[in-house]
C-alpha cells in the first residue's frame, strides 16, 4: 500500500511512458500534416503555373487563329463584290465557322461609316469609338499585319457585360478584287470586316470546383490595367495599384515582364477577402500599336488547393486516435510486464517476515536483472534466516548463561555462607570459653581451619575461572612424571575416599611416562576430577589408571618438532556414582553448569571444577573428555596429554643437540632423576 504522497511503480512508469510517447505521436502527426499541406501547396504551385501557361498559350493561339480566319474572310469574293446581300449571307455563314467565342461580325463602309452587313443584335460595333482605321494610313502587306486589334473595357453604364475581355479584330476589304500587294501605291480599304470576340472565361465557367487546380483567368495589361477577372467583373478596368494587395500584384507584373513563370500567394484580391494562390506567365499583347505584353494569371482560392487536406486531416485524426489507443494498450501491457516482477518481489519481501509463511521466492520473471535480484534476495533471506537462527540460539544461550549465572550466584552465596558460618561459630565458641577443655577448643579451631581452607578453594576457583575468561591464566611447562602426579593426588584424596567408605583402585602404567605440563596446574585438574568422583559417588569404587594411546590424528602435526613422541598418555578417573544423562554431558564443561543447580541439591560445589580443569589441560596441550552411559551408571573422565620423548645423553650427543637449550633442560632433568 502506497503512503499518502507516494505513487506506485506501475503508475509512475505508465505516466512517464505516456508523457514521453504522446507528445512524440502528436508531434509526428503535426509534422505529417504540415508535410501533406506543403505537398498540396507544391502541387498547386506547379499546376497553377502550368495552367497559367496553358491559358496564355490558349489565348495567344485563339487570337492568332482568329486573325488568320478573319484575313482569309476579308479576301472572299462575296465581300469584295460589294453586294450587300451577298455580304450579309457570307458573314452569317462566317460566324458559324469562326470559334464559339465570337459574338458578332460586322461589315462597315469606311468612307461613310455605314454598316453594310452585321450579325450584332444587342449592340453594333462603333469603329469611331474604338478608333479603328482612323489612323490606318499605311497597310503592311505581311500576313496578319493588316488586321487592327483593339480592346474595349466594359462599361456597365453603357449596358456592356462585365467580366469578359472584349477584343475587336478588324480586317480591310478591297472592293473590285484589288490586290494591295500588286499595286504600285498602297490603296485605302473600302470596307472593314470587324469581329467582336471574348477570349476570357464566360460567366458559366467561373464556378471553380473544390480541388480544381486550373483556376480562373485574370488578365492584366502591361500598364497594370485589369483586362479580365474571372470572379469579380467590377474589377475589370481598374489598375492593380488600387487593390489592397497591390505590392504582390506589382511583383507578379514585374516578374512576368521579365519572362519569369512562377507562383505567389495573393490576399484580398476577390470579394470575399480569401487567401488565393496564383500561377502566372506573360504573352505578347495582341493589341495594335506597340510591343506590349499581357500577364495571364491562373488564380484559385487556397481552400480549393487544400481541398484534399481535410480528408487527410480526418485520416490523421483517426490515425492519431488509433495510435493513442494502441499506445495506451501497449503502455499498459508494458508497464504490467515491468511492474509485475517488482510487485511479486515486493509481496515476497513483505511476507517473508512472517515465520509461518511457506512462500518461495518468485521465479521465471522473464527479465534477467529481476531474476538476479530475486536470486540475491533469496540468498539474502537465507542468510538472514541463518543469522536469525544463530541469533536466536545465541539469545537462548545467553538466556541460559544468565540463568546459570543467577543459579551460580545463588549457589556460591550458599557455598560461601556455609564455611563462613562454620568459621564464625567455631571461633565464637572458643572466644566465649564455651569449651570444656583444651582438646575441644582444638577441635573447634580445626573445624574453623578446614572451613577456611574450603572457602579459600572456592575463592581460588572463582579467581581461576575469571583469569581463564580474561585470557590471563598462564602455565609453566616442564617435564612431569605422570605416575608421580597420580601418587600425590591419591595421597591427598585417600582420606576423603576412606571417610565415604569407597573402594580405591589405582592402576598406573608400568612404564615411567613423562609429559610436559605445569605440575601444580595438572595436579589441580586431577584433584578436581577425583574430588567430583568422590562427591557424586555414595557407594562403590573409584579407580585411577593411565595408559598409552596412539591417536589416528596426533595433537601436533609434526611431533618431532615439539619434542613429542606422537603418543598420548591417558589418565582415566572412573567412578560408580550417579552418572550423567547424555544430553547434559557436554554442558558440564561450561562455567557455572551443574547437573542440579538448585540450592536444595544434595551435592555441593560451585560448578567450576570441570570448566577450570578443561581449560588447564588445554593450556598444557591436552584434551579432556567425559563418558557416562546414563543416570546411575557411573562416569568416566579422561585426560589425554602428549608423551614427552626423553633423550639420553648419548642420543643427544649423537644427534648434535647438546648445545640446544631444550636438550640441555631435558638432559638436566635426566641427571636429576
Amino acid at each position: 500500500m502506497s503512503k499518502p504522497g507516494q505513487s506506485s511503480f506501475r503508475r509512475i512508469l505508465l505516466s512517464r511512458i505516456l508523457l514521453l510517447s504522446v507528445p512524440v505521436l502528436l508531434l509526428g502527426e503535426y509534422v505529417t500534416y504540415r508535410k501533406a499541406r506543403s505537398s498540396l501547396l507544391e502541387t498547386a504551385r506547379q499546376n497553377l503555373t502550368e495552367s497559367a501557361i496553358r491559358k496564355g498559350e490558349s489565348i495567344h493561339s485563339s487570337i492568332a487563329a482568329l486573325q488568320a480566319n478573319l484575313l482569309t474572310a476579308s479576301e472572299s469574293t462575296a465581300l469584295q463584290s460589294g453586294s450587300i446581300a451577298a455580304s450579309q449571307q457570307y458573314i452569317e455563314t462566317l460566324i458559324k465557322r469562326l470559334p464559339t467565342k465570337v459574338q458578332c461580325v460586322q461589315l462597315n463602309n469606311l468612307q461613310t461609316n455605314e454598316i453594310l452587313a452585321s450579325t450584332c443584335t444587342d449592340r453594333e460595333i462603333d469603329l469611331q469609338r474604338l478608333n479603328l482605321w482612323q489612323e490606318a494610313t499605311e497597310i503592311f502587306p505581311s500576313q496578319g499585319s493588316a488586321i487592327q486589334v483593339k480592346t474595349d473595357i466594359p462599361n456597365p453604364e453603357n449596358g456592356q457585360e462585365q467580366g469578359e475581355l472584349k477584343l475587336f479584330f478588324s480586317a480591310p476589304v478591297y472592293v473590285g478584287n484589288i490586290n494591295p500587294l500588286s499595286s504600285e501605291t498602297l490603296p485605302q480599304p473600302d470596307y472593314a470586316l470587324t469581329v467582336q470576340s471574348s477570349v476570357g472565361q464566360r460567366a458559366s465557367d467561373r464556378q471553380i470546383q473544390p480541388g480544381s487546380l486550373t483556376g480562373y483567368t485574370v488578365v492584366i495589361d502591361q500598364d497594370g490595367t485589369i483586362l479580365e477577372h474571372g470572379t469579380e467583373p467590377e474589377k475589370v478596368g481598374r489598375n492593380i495599384d488600387q487593390e489592397v494587395d497591390a505590392q504582390r500584384l506589382n511583383s507578379i507584373l514585374y516578374n512576368a515582364m521579365n519572362d519569369r513563370q512562377a507562383f505567389l500567394h495573393l490576399f484580398n484580391f476577390d470579394q470575399q477577402g480569401r487567401e488565393l494562390l496564383s500561377g502566372y506567365t506573360a504573352i505578347p499583347s495582341p493589341l495594335s500599336g506597340g510591343d506590349r505584353k499581357w500577364v495571364i494569371l491562373a488564380v484559385t482560392p487556397l481552400d480549393n488547393a487544400l481541398a484534399g487536406l481535410k480528408d487527410i486531416q480526418n485520416v490523421l485524426v483517426t490515425l492519431i486516435l488509433g495510435l493513442l489507443a494502441a499506445n495506451l494498450l501497449a503502455t499498459l501491457y508494458l508497464t504490467r510486464d515491468l511492474a509485475l516482477p517488482i510487485e511479486k518481489l515486493e509481496n515476497y519481501a513483505l511476507n517473508i517476515q512472517c515465520q509461518s509463511t511457506t512462500e518461495q521466492v518468485p521465479r521465471n520473471l522473464k527479465i534477467g536483472e529481476f531474476e538476479r535480484l530475486a536470486e540475491a534476495l533469496n540468498s539474502m533471506v537465507e542468510r538472514l534466516k541463518t543469522w536469525a537462527e544463530e541469533l536466536e540460539n545465541a539469545w537462548k544461550e545467553a538466556k541460559t548463561a544468565n540463568q546459570l549465572k543467577n543459579e551460580f550466584l545463588a549457589t556460591i552465596s550458599h557455598e560461601l555462607r556455609t564455611p563462613l558460618n562454620a568459621i564464625i561459630g567455631c571461633i565464637r565458641l572458643v572466644r566465649d570459653d564455651c569449651c570444656d577443655d583444651r582438646n575441644e577448643e582444638t577441635e573447634f579451631l580445626q573445624r574453623a581451619d578446614d572451613a577456611a581452607i574450603h572457602l579459600l578453594n572456592i575463592i581460588n576457583d572463582i579467581l581461576d575461572i575469571s583469569k581463564i575468561e580474561a585470557g590471563t591464566l598462564s602455565v609453566v611447562l616442564e617435564p612431569v612424571e605422570v605416575n608421580q602426579i597420580l601418587k600425590e593426588v591419591v595421597d591427598l584424596q585417600e582420606s576423603a575416599i576412606q571417610q565415604k567408605g569407597l573402594q580405591l583402585q589405582v592402576n598406573p602404567n608400568s612404564q615411567s611416562i613423562t609429559v610436559e605440563a605445569d605440575p601444580a596446574k595438572l595436579k589441580q585438574a586431577l584433584l578436581n576430577l577425583v574430588g567430583n568422583a568422590i562427591k557424586f559417588t555414595d557407594t562403590g569404587r573409584i579407580s585411577l589408571s593411565s595408559y598409552i594411546e596412539t591417536p589416528i590424528h596426533p595433537l601436533n602435526s609434526d611431533p618431532e618438532l615439539n619434542g613429542n613422541s606422537g603418543e598420548l598418555v591417558v589418565i582415566a578417573v572412573q567412578d560408580s556414582g550417579i552418572g550423567i544423562a547424555p544430553e547434559q554431558q557436554q554442558k558440564l564443561f561450561q562455567p557455572f553448569v551443574m547437573v542440579d543447580g538448585t540450592r536444595t541439591r544434595k551435592h555441593g560445589g560451585t560448578g567450576l571444577g570441570l570448566a577450570i580443569s578443561r581449560n588447564l589441560i588445554e593450556l598444557m596441550g591436552g584434551t579432556i573428555r567425559l563418558h557416562s552411559k546414563g543416570i546411575g551408571q557411573g562416569t568416566t573422565v579422561e585426560v589425554a596429554l602428549p608423551v614427552l620423548k626423553l633423550w639420553s645423553r648419548e642420543e643427544l650427543e649423537s644427534e648434535g643437540n647438546v648445545e640446544d637449550p631444550e636438550a640441555k633442560r631435558i638432559s638436566a632433568s635426566l641427571d636429576e632423576g
